[in-house]
């Protein structure tokens, strides 16, 4: 089960590093295209950024799946990992649908917002953390 666990951790840090860092390449890629006028080379790798980690977070999600049914039998504190983690899913859903506008030259979210939203991902990390290291119940 260890290098179960080892693939989970492993596919779980591939996926963070998009989740921080997607929000804030955005911010880039829309200067990058005010000046440009158009598509440049932060927008590719934005892009393929955003497209691998999607895999990683699809095998963090699968490996998470079944540690918590077949090592910790979905004890509650699973059960709030698991909302936590569909939490952070749906904020990487989201960044998803910025990053196919930004595709389409549409940046409505300001640096600020961008910056907030990236934040909230931080927030949400260090609560699963939590959960995960202290196993409140």
């Amino acid at each position: 089960m260890d290098w179960l666990k080892i693939i989970h951790v492993l596919c779980v840090m591939g996926w963070m590093t998009s989740i921080f860092a997607v929000p804030r390449a955005l911010i880039y890629w829309k200067r990058e295209h005010a000046t440009l006028g158009g598509f440049g080379p932060l927008g590719d790798l934005t892009i393929r950024l955003y497209r691998f980690s999607a895999g990683l977070g699809v095998i963090a999600l699968i490996t998470g799946l079944y540690l918590g049914w077949a090592v910790w039998s979905f004890a509650p504190w699973v059960h709030l990992k698991l909302a936590l983690v569909a939490l952070l899913a749906a904020h990487y859903v989201w960044t998803g649908a910025m990053v196919l506008r930004a595709r389409r030259g549409e940046f409505r979210e300001s640096d600020l917002f961008l910056r907030l939203f990236n934040e909230i991902s931080v927030i949400a990390v260090i609560a699963i953390l939590w959960v995960v290291v202290v196993k409140p119940f």
